[in-house]
C-alpha cells in the first residue's frame, strides 16, 4: 500500500461551523461516577449490536475515498489510539495517533501511515474497516433540533440534541458526516430499516486508567494504567492564549455523563458573551461540554466532549481539555475520582527521562 496520501481522497469536505467555546459547568458532584446508562439515548460508541459478528461491507463504486486511510483510522480507533474523527484524510490527528502507536509498539516513529503500521495493526485486530448496519427506530427517532450558536438561545432548548439522524449515526460510529454520506449516496437516514455502510470503529477500553498526561504543546492526552503502560491516546483541544489550561498536577474530582452545564460570565470573563446573567444549558451531545464532563481538582476546569468532533485539536478552548464525544466517554468510563492528571506545556522531556 505504501505511504497514504491525503490527495487521493477527492471528495471535498463541507465547511464546518465555528467551534463553540467550551465552558465548564460551575458545579459537578464531587466523586460522582454516573453509570453509562445516563448517556444520551442516541449516543452509543459501540458499533453493530452485541452478539453479532460484523461482516465486511463494500462501499459503492461511485464513492471515491482513500480506503487504506479509512482502514488505518478504524484500526487505530479500535486500538484506542484515537485519530479523532474517521474521515479518510491523512491529517495532523492521524499523524499524532500513528506516532504514538509506533512508539508504543517499538516501530520507527515517523508519523507515516504506511505498510509497516497497517501490518502491525492487523496483527492485533483483523476486523473489517467497513460494515453493514441497519438503522434502528432509536437512530431515527430524535428529537432533532436546530442548535443555535448563541448561548442564551441555546439555554432555551429542553435538550441540546443532534440536529439530524446523519449526525447521530456518524457520531455513533466515530465518523465524519461527509464520509457517511459518501459511503451511502441516496440513503434515507430518516427511515428505520435502511441498510447503510459505516466505519467499524469503537470497542471497549478494558484497562483501568491510573494516570493521565495532558501535553499542551502537542494537543494530546495520554492515559496510563497502574504499571505506567500507555492504554489510550487522544487528540485534544487544550486552552488558548487568552485562557490557557492550568499547568501542573491535578486529580479527577468526578465524572458526569450527559451533563447539563452552567455558564456564569462573572466567573469566566474571557468568554465574551456578557449581555446576560448566568445561563443553564440543558444536557445533550451538542451542548458546549458534549456527552461527558470529567471534573478536575482545578476549579471550573475539566476534560470533556465536543459538539464538533472534526474541530478537535484544530481550534482553541477556554482552558479546558476537549475531546471528541466518544473519546471523552471512553476515558470517563475508565477513570475514577483521585486519578492524577498532569497538565504540562510539553511532556517530551519528561518522557525522555522517564515519567514522574
Amino acid at each position: 500500500m505504501g505511504e497514504i496520501n491525503s490527495a487521493r481522497f477527492t471528495m471535498q469536505m463541507p465547511a464546518s461551523l465555528a467551534d463553540v467555546p467550551a465552558v465548564p459547568p460551575s458545579a459537578v458532584p464531587a466523586g460522582a461516577t454516573p453509570a453509562p446508562s445516563n448517556l444520551d439515548p442516541g449516543f452509543n460508541p459501540e458499533p453493530p449490536p452485541a452478539g453479532q459478528t460484523p461482516t465486511e461491507a463494500t462501499a459503492p463504486q461511485s464513492a471515491r475515498f482513500d480506503a487504506g486511510m479509512v482502514r488505518i483510522q478504524v484500526l487505530l480507533d479500535r486500538a484506542h489510539f484515537s485519530p479523532g474523527v474517521i474521515d479518510g484524510y491523512d491529517g495532523g490527528n492521524v499523524r499524532k495517533a500513528v506516532s504514538a502507536y509506533q512508539e508504543a509498539n517499538s516501530l520507527p516513529v515517523n508519523g507515516v501511515a504506511g505498510d509497516a503500521l497497517l501490518t502491525r495493526l492487523e496483527q492485533s485486530d483483523a476486523s473489517p474497516a467497513l460494515v453493514a448496519y441497519v438503522l434502528t427506530a432509536e437512530d431515527v427517532a430524535g428529537p432533532f433540533v436546530d442548535v443555535p450558536r448563541d448561548l442564551e438561545a441555546m439555554s432555551r432548548l429542553q435538550r441540546v440534541g443532534y440536529e439530524a439522524a446523519e449526525e447521530a449515526v456518524a457520531e455513533k460510529f466515530h465518523m465524519d458526516e461527509h464520509l457517511l454520506r459518501t459511503l451511502n449516496p441516496g440513503a434515507d437516514f430518516s427511515r428505520a430499516g435502511t441498510e447503510i455502510v459505516v466505519a467499524n470503529g469503537g470497542g471497549e477500553l478494558t484497562a483501568q486508567v491510573a494516570s493521565i498526561e495532558v501535553d499542551v504543546a502537542e494537543g494530546i492526552v495520554r492515559a496510563f494504567d497502574a504499571s505506567n503502560q500507555l492504554v489510550a491516546f487522544y487528540p485534544a483541544t487544550i486552552g488558548s492564549g487568552d485562557a490557557p489550561a492550568p499547568l501542573g498536577e491535578h486529580t479527577v474530582r468526578g465524572v458526569a455523563f450527559d451533563p447539563t452545564y452552567r455558564y456564569d460570565p462573572a466567573r469566566l470573563p474571557s468568554f465574551g458573551q456578557r449581555n446576560h446573567g448566568a445561563l443553564d444549558i440543558a444536557a445533550g451531545p451538542n451542548n458546549p461540554v458534549g456527552a461527558v464532563w470529567i471534573a478536575l481538582s482545578a476549579d471550573t476546569y475539566g476534560i470533556h466532549g465536543a459538539p464538533n468532533p472534526s474541530q478537535v485539536s484544530k481550534t482553541q478552548s477556554h482552558g479546558c481539555i476537549r475531546l471528541t464525544n466518544w473519546d471523552a466517554v471512553e476515558l470517563g468510563r475508565a477513570v475514577r475520582p483521585g486519578v492524577p492528571v498532569a497538565i504540562r506545556e510539553s511532556s517530551v522531556a519528561q518522557r525522555a527521562t522517564g515519567r514522574g
